[in-house]
C-alpha cells in the first residue's frame, strides 16, 4: 500500500512522529494512521509511541520486503513487462532480487528461457511457467528477502555464462553506478554481472540519483537502463550523456 511506504519513509527521515502529523501529511484520517501504525509495527518498520511512532530503519538501510512490496505494484509491472520484452526466446537470464525482479518473474509466463533467480521470491514466481527452465543458484538464503548470498551462489555464477542479467539494485547514480545496502548481496550481484553477456538494470524513479553503501558495478558495464523516470529528468540527462541507453516502459 502506498500510504504505507509514505508513512515508513516520512518516519525515516523524521525519526518520529505524531499520529496527527501523519494523518495531515498522508491526507488520511486519525484512525486509519492508527491502523497503519499496527500493521507496520508488526512487520518491523516502526514501533509506536504515545501519540505517534518512531522509526526502526535508520537511514541507509533498506525498508523490510514486506514493506517494499506493498507499494508501487502498477509501476512494477509496467517495467515488468519492459523488460521482458527485450528478451529473445531460448536465452539463459540471471534475474536479480527484489520486489521488481518478482514483477518480472510474473512477466515471463508464455516465454521459453532458462532462469536463474537469485531469490525464492523470483524462484517461486517462475516455477508455475512450463516454458521456463529454473537453474538455481543455492547457498544461505537471508529471512524474509529469501536472496541466496554466500561463497555457493558466487562460485555457481562463475562457473556459468548467461546472455542477460536483469540487475535490480538500491540505487543509481550516473557517477558511482548500481549500488545495494546488503553488502552479502552486492557480491552476488557482482558476480552475476561479471558471468553476463549484457546486464539491464530496471530501477523505479525513486533509486535514480541514490547512492547506497555498496557498489555493484559501474555504469559502463550496463548494457540499458529500464526505469519510469521521466525523460527529462536530470540524471537520466546525464546516464545518456554517457552513452548509456535509457528506455522506459512502452506501455504508460
Amino acid at each position: 500500500m502506498e500510504r504505507h511506504k509514505f508513512v515508513v519513509d516520512l518516519l525515516m527521515k523524521e525519526n518520529r512522529a505524531t499520529v496527527a502529523e501523519l494523518a495531515r501529511a498522508a491526507g488520511a484520517s486519525e484512525m486509519t494512521i492508527r491502523r497503519d501504525l499496527e500493521v507496520l509495527e508488526s512487520r518491523g518498520a516502526l514501533r509506536r509511541v504515545r501519540g505517534g511512532a518512531l522509526s526502526n530503519l535508520p537511514g541507509g538501510v533498506e525498508p523490510p520486503y514486506a514493506i517494499r512490496a506493498m507499494s508501487g505494484g502498477e509501476a512494477k509491472e509496467r517495467l515488468a513487462r519492459t523488460v521482458v520484452e527485450l528478451l529473445t526466446d531460448g536465452e539463459t537470464v540471471a534475474l536479480d532480487t527484489g520486489t521488481t525482479a518478482v514483477a518480472i518473474a510474473k512477466a515471463m509466463a508464455g516465454r521459453q528461457l532458462t532462469v536463474a533467480p537469485l531469490s525464492l521470491h523470483a524462484a517461486f514466481a517462475l516455477s508455475g511457467h512450463s516454458g521456463v527452465q529454473l537453474l538455481m543458484p543455492g547457498g544461505r538464503v537471508r529471512p524474509e528477502e529469501l536472496s541466496f548470498y554466500g561463497h555457493t551462489p558466487v562460485q555457481t555464477l562463475e562457473d556459468l555464462c548467461f546472455d542477460t542479467f536483469i540487475l535490480g539494485c538500491c540505487g543509481v547514480d550516473p557517477a558511482q553506478g548500481a549500488t545495494a545496502y546488503n553488502l552479502d548481496d552486492v557480491q552476488v550481484k557482482r558476480a552475476a554481472v561479471k558471468a553476463a553477456q549484457r546486464v539491464i538494470l530496471v530501477a523505479t524513479a525513486d533509486k535514480l540519483g541514490r547512492t547506497a553503501l555498496g557498489r555493484i558495478c559501474p555504469m559502463d558495464q550496463i548494457a540499458l537502463i529500464v526505469t519510469d523516470a521521466p525523460d527529462d529528468s536530470s540524471v537520466v540527462q546525464e546516464l545518456r550523456d554517457q552513452g548509456v541507453e535509457v528506455v522506459r516502459p512502452t506501455d504508460e
